[in-house]
Order: C-alpha cells, then sequence, then structure tokens
C-alpha cells in the first residue's frame, strides 16, 4: 500500500524543486523570485498591512521562527478537478488554488486548497508518517534463523524443518510511539510471514515462526515450515546461498484524529544450507 506521504511525494516531486528564496513583498503578498510557479507569503500578525514583515507560510507570528518554515507553492499546472486536493471547492465557485506543501522538518509534502486572500492553516500532521517514525524506532531486523544452520549436515530427500528464535526486534510483537504537533500515534509490528529462498530455486513461505524439530520426530515433515531438498549443493558451489525475508505488518492507531491504519516493511537474513547425497555400498 502506497502511503499517503509517499504517494504526496510522488505527485510533488516535480514542482517542489529547489527554487529562489521567497522575498519580502508588500504586505505579505506573492513573493518574488519564483519561475515555474509564485509561493504564498503569510502576513505577519504583528505588522499591519504595508508596514513590511511578510515571511513565508507556516511560520511562526510575533515571536519570530523556531526552525525552518513550510513553503507554499502554487501548484502549475493546477491538479485536474477530480482530483480530491481540491476539497470540493472546484464546484462551489469559491475563488482559491491548490497548493504544494513542504515542511522540511515536519511532515514532508502534500496538497492543500487555498482561498485567495486567506493564509494558510498550520500544517496538518500525517499520522502514518509519524506511524513509520515510530516502527524505525524499534529497530526492526530480519528472521533470527535457528535452522537450518550453518554448521549443520543435511541430507538430499530428507524433510528439513525450519523454524526462527522469536524476539521483539525479529519476529515481534514490538510497539511503540511517536508525537507530533500534539498527536500521538502508536504502532504495533508483527512479522505476518517468512519468504524462505532456499537456494535451489524454490520458496517456501510461513506464516509462523515454525516448529523446532526434536529428534522424536524422526523422519517426518514439519507441520508448518518445511523443505526437502533434491539435489545436494555441491552443484551449486558447495552450499546452498539461502534467504529467509521476513515481512513485518505494522498497524497503527491516531486516536486523537480518528484514524488508523497498516503497512508493511520486509527484512532480509541470508543463511546457508550444505546437503550431502548419502552413498549406499553393496
Amino acid at each position: 500500500m502506497l502511503s499517503r506521504a509517499a504517494a504526496a511525494a510522488l505527485l510533488l516531486a516535480g514542482v517542489l524543486a529547489p527554487a529562489a528564496q521567497a522575498a519580502d513583498g508588500p504586505g505579505g503578498g506573492v513573493c518574488r523570485g519564483a519561475t515555474m510557479f509564485v509561493k504564498v507569503c503569510a502576513q505577519d500578525g504583528s505588522s499591519r498591512p504595508g508596514a513590511g514583515g511578510a515571511r513565508p507560510a507556516g511560520t511562526s507570528g510575533g515571536g519570530g521562527d523556531s526552525g525552518p518554515s513550510c513553503t507554499y507553492t502554487r501548484l502549475v499546472p493546477q491538479p485536474p478537478p477530480d482530483n480530491s486536493a481540491w476539497q470540493g471547492h472546484q464546484y462551489t465557485g469559491e475563488k482559491g488554488a491548490v497548493y504544494g506543501v513542504n515542511c522540511p522538518d515536519r511532515q514532508g509534502a502534500y496538497m492543500v486548497w487555498i482561498a485567495d486572500g486567506q493564509e494558510p492553516a498550520a500544517p496538518r500532521i500525517d499520522p502514518e508518517t509519524l506511524a513509520r517514525q515510530a516502527a524505525d524506532s524499534m529497530k526492526l531486523a530480519g528472521p533470527a534463523v535457528a535452522s537450518p544452520r550453518a554448521a549443520g549436515t543435511y541430507v538430499v530427500g530428507m524433510p528439513m524443518w525450519m523454524w526462527v528464535d522469536p524476539s521483539p526486534t525479529t519476529f515481534g510483537p514490538n510497539t511503540a510511539s511517536a508525537t507530533a504537533g500534539g498527536v500521538t500515534v502508536t504502532a504495533t509490528a508483527k512479522v505476518s510471514s517468512i519468504a524462505w529462498n532456499m537456494g535451489d530455486g524454490t520458496t517456501v513461505t510461513c506464516t509462523g515462526p515454525g516448529t523446532r524439530y526434536d529428534a522424536s520426530m524422526g523422519k517426518a515433515f514439519s507441520p508448518d515450515c518445511g523443505h526437502r531438498y533434491t539435489r545436494p549443493s555441491s552443484t551449486s558451489g558447495g552450499k546452498y546461498a539461502g534467504t529467509a525475508t521476513a515481512t513485518w505488518t505494522v498497524r497503527w492507531q491516531a486516536p486523537a484524529l480518528g484514524d488508523a491504519g497498516s503497512f508493511t516493511e520486509a527484512r532480509q537474513t541470508p543463511f546457508t544450507v550444505d546437503v550431502h547425497e548419502v552413498q549406499v555400498l553393496n
């Protein structure tokens, strides 16, 4: 699923390219210096029209800027009428336009409709962006492969049992939160599947950590995550080189916004398997 933040960044990639810095305009009007588009300057609340004090929209008023400001850029050309960024204003006859918003210290790029002559509202908080920040803080890793063992020797035709050692960072569940602008998002991550590329051209997908083998199982197949090699690894350079790729499903909630959602991330771990043929002597 393409995130809302990623989708906005993709749409605006060609529009929010580096441009000339906005210069102060009389009364905070249209900034000078842009070529392909114009920038909106918001009037500082501490100054009166015609008294100067114009600034890029999105900064704090009166007390000075607290950090990099958001840049509001009028899109040229404007999005088509069916684009959701219009927020229905294309049908009301109201005068205004769609702007690209880039907040380098906040939530990246998105689009918003702004009425002519009005100051932009405060940048919105994208809960999925916060959820991804929370997921990043979890330090999610690839599967902790317990079997097959790098030092083990396996036999052609014999069932192999694959399993991992679960932990909060290698299998989950793992929970973390991130906060911005008074909005807190809580995310919980857990591995939903592991794709085992066995190195022999086959892939086995398991929905759990696998079952640990015990000698009492004999030659039985694994009940949930197993494989059987049909050729020795000598045909592939000595050992099969495989990978275990975990798909993490991250579910998040933003109670203050009444919003929730999910996304996936992948983490990979390499492994090797030494597979031999059994020689039978008559």
